[in-house]
């Protein structure tokens, strides 16, 4: 023991409380011995990433930030297992439960917080649990292999990130909020329904405005009782409806506590040479529950401790991001509005993209993004700064400068000050990761983790620091291989080819043989290998029903009620009074609420109840329009030579035929074709994945458009003389696209991946393109309209219809 060091003693092994210790070491590595208590049996370990275990993306290894070694090496006495019963502040003293007494000089309290249990009736059985740390991670996993319904109470960030944690080991997941909609802490109800809307669609299921009122069961958990008579059965329930700083010890020891531990700027408590960081602490009367903020907190105690001049810690503007697979959701400040501000909006439902951004006096106060948060750190540090945005809103909600035909990804990065906090969940800078690049060699994803730990937790920094690579390292960046999801290492173009060799014939037997790390594989990966065993065996596979989302289970787009939109096919967006009127008697006899005109010329029925759809899809007599799949989802028209004195072709007729050819096509993405009947382009052919223009003589065929948020005008693929060449040319493409693309990317982003030369090159030779034709009919000739296959099965009818709701006696 070194007597010319001073004792610093910190109260709690977690992430703030241990940053706080990482930085004093770095600035006075001489300057103190550090003790560490925990009351967990564990290392420091990353509590953001509990989620990702859950779902797969992680081990409890890999979410230790530092490991036993670490503290060997630093010379820090670690005392785990041990909690601190007592704080003597006269005597500058600690005593544990274990009978271990610790002397300081300055001692640091980040006891963290306690998540709040509900005092309801049963709250104390089995099967009732928290979601706070890896034993109740543990106890999840250890449920999941015997049980299988589970209710998670509480539909904010944590309870949202248990459930998908839940839904990947295979438990039916239910989650009761007592608000009518997610997240409102962060989101406004927009955003949130379009969270609630994809989260159905990957299988999670909501009771809202719901209040619990007792836990059924004797022993164990068997179900949850509400207020309203109703009740759900459950094998596990979860409660994730809030924390409480952990304030106990503090109290006790007569430091002064409101709802945390009151510190200064300083992080001094009222007791000489205590100081609070981390959840546990309150400052200026906010108790904050994010790791940014108490990263901040923790860089101000340390200079502090290291005797380093620095100004007080003086609050945080805060940001959050939704951390579940597939889901985009970001949120910072003033998100609801307040009195004195205004609010602008963004919203694409088609692409599933929602922006907000919220001013007063000239400057941003608050935004949402849902489906693209690209531009999230940008509105961030706008935000902090204070600056005045006058003239610049229209930019910063869409991220396109006036002029500026895109959002350039790099530009906006460049942008960003060099003190911008790239990656919140370890509080790590611009000009780190930069310094780290320039200056310490690190040239992958992967250096940039073990050096900064930048995007070692949550992920979702990921493509900032890959874009801040591309920027600093330029051709020397080192690219990491990736599966196509966590479950595995193997990317698309291995897993296809694993099929063929082996002739694999179902989603479990590619997990088995592949070796996937998740047995059960995830909601990234079911759909995808779901697709292309469909697309490698048209003859042989059967689909795999429960690995489609919600939409394509039901044939029909759930809406953010919980109704269903039904769109019947009309080819060529070409319609008769006789049809049109079976329409409007279909739907005033199902009581439909709305009937709307789509992009695509066709006519959306808004509103419609689950146990209705196959009785509706009877009476109308007409075919899926696929309005909700990965499918061929309409050929848009314009009248043509037929009637327009522009016309040099006849555009319905052509439009009317593709559709016909193509419908019921499985596709990697949704797509959408147009013909035009002359250059004016009405029928905006230049944005669809295929595109056809009639010219004098000819047809011209464009691929690889998009009219969505990330818009792109397609490429120019050939010229033609006649119809039957269109649909040849088109039928390969559709089908060299099918063969190549991963699952979920558009033509627009394959197009742009693979070079159009590349697709070009395939579809040049009249053998080839007409092998990839053969290959796309024998696909359709197999295919049946779902809709006429569920009216006629009355197996598959039984899935409509409605659950009988239990009430209690």
């Amino acid at each position: 023991m070194d007597k010319t060091k001073k004792k610093l003693v910190l109260v709690g092994n977690g992430m703030a409380g241990v940053r706080t210790i990482e930085h004093v070491l770095k600035l006075a590595p001489h300057l103190y011995e550090v003790t560490i208590v925990g009351a967990e049996p564990h290392p420091n370990y990353n509590r953001i990433m509990l989620s990702s275990v859950l779902a797969g993306g992680a081990s409890l290894s890999e979410i230790v930030i530092n490991d036993w070694d670490w503290y060997k090496e630093n010379g820090i006495r670690l005392l785990t297992g041990h909690r601190v019963t007592n704080v003597d502040a006269k005597a500058k003293k600690i005593v544990t439960d274990k009978d271990v007494t610790l002397h300081y000089d300055s001692l640091i309290l980040a006891t963290g917080s306690n998540p709040f249990m509900l005092p309801l009736p049963g709250a104390d059985k089995q099967g009732v649990i928290a979601f706070r740390d890896i034993k109740d991670c543990e106890i999840m996993m250890e449920t999941s292999e015997k049980y299988k319904k589970a209710v998670v109470i509480g539909g904010g960030l944590l309870g949202l990130e248990a459930a998908r944690g839940l839904l990947h080991l295979g438990m039916d997941v239910s989650v009761v909020h007592i608000n009518s909609f997610l997240m409102e802490r962060q989101l406004d109800q927009t955003a949130a329904l379009m969270l609630q809307n994809e989260l159905e669609q990957q299988g999670m299921k909501f009771l809202l405005r719901k209040n619990s009122s007792a836990i059924l069961g004797k022993k164990r958990v068997t179900g949850l009782a509400f207020t309203d008579g109703t009740e759900v059965e459950a094998d596990l329930i979860v409660m994730a409806v809030g924390i409480r700083p952990n304030v106990e010890l503090a109290r006790s020891a007569g430091i002064e506590v409101n709802r945390g531990i009151v510190v200064n700027d300083w992080m001094e408590t009222s007791e000489a040479d205590i100081y609070s960081v981390g959840e546990c602490a309150e400052h200026r009367g906010i108790a904050y529950g994010l790791v940014a903020p108490l990263y901040e907190q923790g860089a101000v105690l340390a200079k502090r401790l290291a005797g380093v001049e620095t100004a007080g810690y003086t609050g945080s503007v805060t940001s959050t991001k939704l951390k579940v697979s597939g889901v985009d959701v970001f949120s910072a400040g003033q998100y609801d509005e307040p009195p004195g501000s205004r609010a602008l909006r963004y919203q694409d439902e088609i692409d599933g993209v929602y922006k907000k951004i919220v001013l007063r006096d000239d400057k941003l106060v608050g935004a949402v993004l849902f489906g693209d948060t690209g531009d999230g750190a940008k509105l961030f540090s706008v935000m902090k700064s204070g600056e005045s945005i006058k003239g610049r809103e229209k930019e910063l909600l869409l991220g396109i400068a006036p002029g500026q035909k895109g959002a350039d990804p790099a530009e906006r990065l460049k942008q960003l000050p060099d003190d911008e906090i790239i990656c919140g969940c370890n509080g790590v800078s611009k000009s780190a990761i930069a310094d780290a690049i320039m200056n310490k060699g690190c040239a992958s994803l992967g250096d940039i983790k073990a050096c900064t730990k930048a995007s070692a937790s949550c992920g979702g920094c990921k493509p900032l620091v890959e874009g801040l690579l591309s920027i600093y390292a330029g051709d020397n960046v080192v690219k990491a291989k990736e599966g196509i999801c966590g479950c595995t290492t193997l990317d698309r173009d291995e897993i296809v080819a694993e099929i063929k060799r082996m002739k694999l014939m179902n989603v479990k037997e590619v997990m088995n043989v592949l070796e996937w790390s998740n047995p059960e594989g995830c909601s990234k990966c079911r759909p995808s290998l779901n697709y292309y065993l469909g697309m490698l065996w048209p003859e042989e596979y059967k689909d795999e029903k429960e690995s489609r989302i919600t939409n394509e289970r039901y044939h029909a787009n759930i809406q953010k009620d919980g109704t269903f939109s039904v769109v019947p096919r009309i080819y060529g967006g070409v319609t008769s009074p006789t049809e049109l009127k079976k329409i409007a008697e279909v739907a005033e006899r199902f009581d439909v609420p709305m009937v709307k005109f789509t992009g695509g010329q066709r006519l959306d029925l808004l509103g419609v109840k689950k146990e209705d759809l196959p009785k509706m899809w009877e009476e109308l007599g007409m075919p899926s329009g696929h309005a909700y799949g990965k499918t061929l989802r309409t050929v848009k028209t314009c009248v043509g030579s037929t009637f327009c004195r522009f016309g040099t072709q006849d555009s319905i007729s052509m439009g009317i035929r593709l559709e016909k050819e193509f419908e019921r096509l499985n596709t990697p993405a949704k797509v959408k074709l147009a013909v035009s009947g002359c250059p004016r382009n009405c029928a905006e052919a230049t944005i669809k994945d295929f595109g056809v223009v009639a010219i004098d003589g000819g047809w011209e065929l464009h691929v690889g458009g998009n009219g969505g948020v990330h818009v792109r005008a397609t490429d120019l693929l050939c010229v033609v003389k006649t119809e039957d060449e269109v649909v040849e040319w088109a039928g390969a493409f559709l089908q060299y696209y099918r063969e190549n693309a991963q699952w979920n990317e558009r033509t627009s982003n394959w197009v742009e991946r693979v070079g159009l030369e590349a697709v070009k090159n395939a579809l040049a030779e009249p053998e080839e393109r007409a092998e990839l034709y053969a290959r796309i009919r024998k696909t359709l000739d197999l295919t049946t309209d779902p809709w006429k296959q569920i009216v006629e099965d009355g197996s598959l009818r039984k899935n409509f219809e409605p659950l009988a709701e239990t009430q209690t006696v």
